[in-house]
């Protein structure tokens, strides 16, 4: 408010904004930017820019920020940018939102829609207590960052807000999501290419596309991905539950991904690899190679509880341990689907015979 901001929910409190963290970020000595509890700041773009002078700034974001309409955004690829910052600390103090006003945006499949936050280049970020509400595209996008860490998140689209993901993940390395809640009309998390030491705890998930590593090998990229840990997580309802997914004529490799302790509640897939994601592309393939699913129980709404559909070339050491999945339909028994898997699969319901050694 010190800066001109007016907090009314109408008038563009952009600007304001913007001179608030010039002065966080030039200051010599830890800083805080606070954005009042009790206030709507209306903002069409925010650019949070480094690198800084100060390496620990904290945001204090316990209002509310509001997107305009469609009409009127000034934004391209994301709302709220934050880039190329050290130290940074978002807390919400489980007050703070971020509202995209998506409904504006949904309706129109080929506009180009932006997303809500876009972490980039960014190193040892904290962000907690906060949620983050009806995005055109996706809430939270984490590119190319080295050490971040989101608690608390609660992010909320409906089921049927189009490629609304939760947490999109590419080029970044030691990132944790834990304790969050996630609703939306896709991933709720997508870990993509370039991604390692990538883990998530305790998420909620649901509805949405479930937790997916790729796709990877878009358009015959190079994609690699290794050391993915997902466990005590909740899939409610969801497209899928665990999730692989690259496609055919792409380059790399998905390696040492671990999904464990997974509760199931009428999922559809609830353990998928699927290397057959787009037939764009012939020739070569993302290799898969160990990967665990441990300690799954719950239901599957389609009854095929396992599918393991993967490329001419195979995916090797997949392991399938302590799992429990019955179909959700009454008399029905679950099954399972291999297409080229070799690995193991040990006090597993439903069996899966059709796993290569």
């Amino acid at each position: 408010m010190k800066y001109g901001a007016r907090g009314d929910g109408k008038i563009d409190d952009s600007l304001a904004f913007v001179r608030a963290w010039n002065s966080a970020c030039k200051a010599a000595e830890m800083s805080t930017l606070v954005i009042p509890v009790g206030k709507t700041f209306m903002v069409s773009k925010l650019s949070f820019n480094g690198p800084c002078t100060n390496k620990h700034i904290l945001i204090q974001l316990e209002g509310k920020i509001v997107a305009p309409s469609k009409v009127h955004w000034k934004a391209q690829s994301y709302w709220i940018t934050v880039q190329s910052v050290e130290g940074l600390t978002i807390n919400g103090h489980g007050r703070g939102v971020l509202d995209g006003d998506g409904s504006t945006w949904w309706q129109c499949k080929s506009c180009d829609r932006p997303g809500v936050f876009l972490f980039h280049s960014c190193k040892g970020l904290n962000v907690s207590n906060l949620s983050i509400t009806n995005s055109p595209r996706s809430h939270v996008a984490v590119n190319m960052c080295n050490g971040a860490t989101f608690s608390n998140i609660s992010i909320n689209s409906p089921g049927t807000s189009p490629n609304t993901d939760g947490f999109d993940i590419a080029l970044s390395t030691h990132i944790v999501i834990h304790d969050s809640n996630i609703k939306s009309g896709d991933d709720c998390i997508a870990i993509n290419g370039g991604s390692s030491f990538v883990n998530a705890t305790r998420i909620t998930c649901g509805p949405g596309h479930g937790i997916s590593v790729g796709s990877l090998g878009k358009k015959g990229s190079e994609d690699k991905v290794s050391n993915i840990h997902v466990r005590n997580c909740t899939f409610n309802e969801t497209q899928n539950g665990a999730r692989i997914k690259t496609i055919p004529g792409g380059l790399g490799y998905a390696k040492h991904i671990t999904f464990e302790q997974i509760i199931l509640v009428n999922v559809n897939n609830p353990i998928i690899i699927d290397q057959e994601y787009s037939i764009s592309h012939k020739g070569a393939n993302v290799s898969v190679s160990s990967v665990k699913f441990q300690g799954f129980t719950g239901t599957s709404a389609s009854g095929l509880a396992i599918q393991l559909n993967c490329s001419s070339s195979g995916c090797y050491d997949i392991l399938l341990e302590q799992n429990n999945i019955v179909s959700a339909q009454p008399g029905k028994k679950a099954s399972s689907f291999c297409t080229n898997a070799h690995g193991t699969a040990r006090n597993t319901v439903p069996n899966v015979p059709c796993l290569l050694k």
